[in-house]
């Protein structure tokens, strides 16, 4: 009896201390942006997965494509399957490196997240500035950064080409929450 309750109380313990430092949101927030002379495109996001490893200073993105949010139903429909082919590349993901992430603490600093973006079923290194604030056992991330639709293969009909600029701002802001 005694072994088994030392096995129990071991893996409890391995499960305990493998889950520290893990923080996560299941609703963190992304939008995007599209200047164009004909129309502005503004899509929002608030379905996003986010994984931070403190440990390991570590971070982990998960967006289905879907779940951007168009004004209208129509952007939307040409969105999921002319241009980002939602059936085919049902979601997009980044995974990085929060760089001297060891000095986040309760003042917003901004950290540069260096790690590989894929869009589209095509993968790009890429380095964001991001804030950085830990408040009331929490980690809180936003920031903003601009994408090429090229660099992700993402073809823009040339009959819409005016309507769609070629350069994408991306915003985002994640409130992690221990896991």
């Amino acid at each position: 009896m005694k072994i088994i309750l030392t096995l129990i109380s071991c893996f409890l313990w391995v499960s305990i201390t493998q889950s520290q430092g893990k923080y996560l949101t299941k609703n963190g927030a992304i939008t995007f942006f599209s200047k164009a002379p004909m129309e502005d495109i503004t899509a929002d996001n608030n379905q996003v997965l986010s994984i931070i490893d403190t440990d390991h200073s570590k971070m982990a993105i998960s967006i289905l494509m879907k779940s951007f949010l168009f004004k209208k139903a129509l952007m939307q429909e040409h969105f999921n399957e002319n241009y980002v082919e939602s059936d085919k590349y049902p979601k997009a993901t980044f995974k990085g490196e929060i760089l001297d992430f060891n000095s986040v603490n309760n003042v917003l600093s901004t950290k540069q997240v260096k790690g590989v973006l894929t869009i589209h079923g095509v993968s790009k290194e890429i380095n964001i500035d991001a804030n950085f604030i830990k408040q009331n056992n929490t980690i809180l991330v936003s920031g903003d950064f601009m994408i090429n639709l090229e660099d992700f293969k993402i073809k823009i009909p040339a009959i819409v080409a005016k309507n769609i600029a070629k350069k994408i701002k991306v915003t985002f802001k994640f409130n992690h929450k221990p896991y």
